[in-house]
């Protein structure tokens, strides 16, 4: 069985989140979306709170029995060799995301040469979204509607 891990703070869970688990379910015969706790980051919701609004988020995608949903602590190499996955999703939303994230892939590859990255391009409509941007809006008072899950408005302070 092809497994691969999904890790994120997911603070919050974008429509481009859910855009790559769709597309990591059509080639994985499971996904788990790991939520990773780091006790250096404040996350605005806290660690339930994301694990409910995301299995919420997910129930209606297609694939979605295949998908798990959990948190974790620590490296997600370790996690993966934890769950039996060999491969280790991440996307991209632009070039500028390319450098950190291929960084991270090599530095796993040298933890655990027995898991491997792949990359998914983030669908051109979701291409501007990230977390960070959806929480500072939120903040603001803006409409995030069209960037997140319907789930995700009733936790994001306004």
């Amino acid at each position: 069985m092809r497994h691969a891990v999904y890790p994120g703070t997911f603070d919050p869970i974008t429509l481009g989140h859910l855009d790559i688990v769709a597309r990591a379910c059509a080639v994985f015969d499971k996904v788990t979306v790991a939520v990773l706790v780091n006790p250096r980051k404040q996350p605005s919701m806290d660690v339930d709170t994301r694990l409910a609004v995301i299995e919420e988020s997910l129930s209606s995608l297609p694939g979605a029995a295949q998908v798990d949903v959990l948190s974790f602590g620590g490296l997600t190499v370790d996690l993966a060799h934890r769950l039996g996955a060999g491969s280790i999703v991440r996307g991209l939303r632009a070039i500028s995301d390319f450098e950190s994230e291929l960084q991270m892939a090599q530095l796993n590859r040298r933890l655990a040469p027995d898991v491997d990255t792949v990359f998914f391009m983030t669908g051109i409509e979701h291409a501007y979204v990230s977390s960070t941007m959806v929480r500072e809006i939120a903040a603001l008072g803006g409409d995030v509607s069209s960037m997140v899950p319907p789930g995700v408005l009733r936790h994001l302070r306004p």
